[in-house]
């Protein structure tokens, strides 16, 4: 056998030994992108409701409902 088999038979704990890795590299990767892609989210909707707001208040009458008292 070559030190290269030898090393990816992990002394016959392979199949144990290699998914683990592959588990702990696809958490490390969603570690990373879920809070980027949290981040593009929250921005687009901070960016929707502050257009939101600005075309409520480029309206007539400042955008401000009138209050009707209560009877």
């Amino acid at each position: 056998m070559t030190a290269v088999q030898t090393f990816l038979s992990m002394g016959g704990y392979a199949a144990y030994v290699w998914p683990a890795y592959a588990v702990f590299f696809i958490v490390l990767v969603a570690d990373t992108v879920a809070p980027r892609l949290r981040r593009r989210r929250v921005l687009a909707e901070l960016r929707a409701r502050l257009a939101r707001q600005s075309a409520r208040q480029q309206r007539p009458g400042g955008g401000d409902l009138p209050i009707s008292p209560s009877p």
